[in-house]
Formats: C-alpha cells, sequence, structure tokens
C-alpha cells in the first residue's frame, strides 16, 4: 500500500510537470499511470522493489539484512538490488563485510530466493573492475541510473535506498 502511494504521488508530481517543450510526452506518462492504477486496484499483488546501493561495502551489509527481512515479512516480493559507483563493490568476488563476512554466500542464497542483483558497466569501465571478477549471480547493465528510473518508471517498482 505505501510502495503504491508514493508511487501515485510521484505519478501526480510528474503528471505536473509534463510540460509542452521539457521534453516527455503524455505517452511516456500514460505505462507508468497504468501500472499504478493497476496496482491500486490489486492490493494483493505481489510487491516489486529496486534495492539501489552505492555507498560501499557498510551499506550493502545493511541491505542484505534489509532484504532478508523483507523476504521474510514477505516471501511472494520481487526485489533487484542495482549496484553503481562504490555499490558494486560487494559484487565482487571475495568481497566482505567490515565483521569478515564473505558477501558471496549471502547473494547466492538470496538468488536462490529471486532476489536479482545488477551491476552497472559504467561504474565497471571507470573503475577498471573486470566484469570476470563479479559473483556469477550479478548481471551487468549499461547504466545503474537508467536501470533503476527503468524500473521505477516503466515497471512500477518501489524504491528502496538502505
Amino acid at each position: 500500500m505505501f510502495a503504491s502511494r508514493c508511487l501515485l504521488q510521484r505519478l501526480c508530481l510528474l503528471a505536473v510537470l509534463v510540460l509542452p517543450g521539457h521534453g516527455l510526452m503524455a505517452a511516456d506518462v500514460a505505462p507508468a499511470r497504468a501500472t499504478a492504477a493497476a496496482m491500486r486496484g490489486n492490493a494483493t499483488a505481489p510487491v516489486s522493489v529496486v534495492y539501489h546501493l552505492s555507498d560501499g561495502l557498510d551499506q550493502a551489509a545493511r541491505a542484505m539484512g534489509n532484504i532478508h527481512n523483507h523476504l521474510i515479512a514477505e516471501p511472494d516480493v520481487h526485489i533487484v538490488v542495482v549496484g553503481l559507483a562504490n555499490g558494486v563493490d560487494f559484487m565482487v568476488k571475495g568481497a566482505h563485510d567490515a565483521r569478515g563476512n564473505a558477501f558471496e554466500p549471502t547473494i547466492a542464497e538470496l538468488a536462490k530466493q529471486g532476489v536479482e542483483f545488477r551491476a552497472c558497466n559504467n561504474t565497471l569501465q571507470a573503475r577498471n573492475i573486470d566484469r570476470a571478477t563479479l559473483v556469477p549471480q550479478a548481471k551487468v547493465v549499461p547504466a545503474g541510473v537508467a536501470e533503476i528510473t527503468r524500473l521505477q518508471f516503466r515497471d512500477g517498482y518501489a524504491y528502496f535506498r538502505p
């Protein structure tokens, strides 16, 4: 309910901002309005959430706990984790949190539960991180910001940043 309400508020704001000459057309807004209407009309539909990670290993450790708790509370939730900037670091093989716990087993377990992990290619290129060093569950997307925006706007995902 909260996610739907937040999406509806964003859509209302977007509708106010959609003015001639600003690059957005009514046709661009229609899919998001339809998604919001469908979500509002179906309170039992599974929730979809994009977790935005960009601050490094401490944020990723918090996010893994948040995601674990989210899945317990809402087992049918669909979660996509998008890492960009320092938010890709936990997806690199051998990454550990501040307590020395490896991220790989947690990522593997969450992936088995349907959580998707996506890493920003722009970040990988800018930081010279080889794709081969990422955990196998990480899918590389062209741009993390574009992925988050697409998931929110076109696909109706709620946004969460731990």
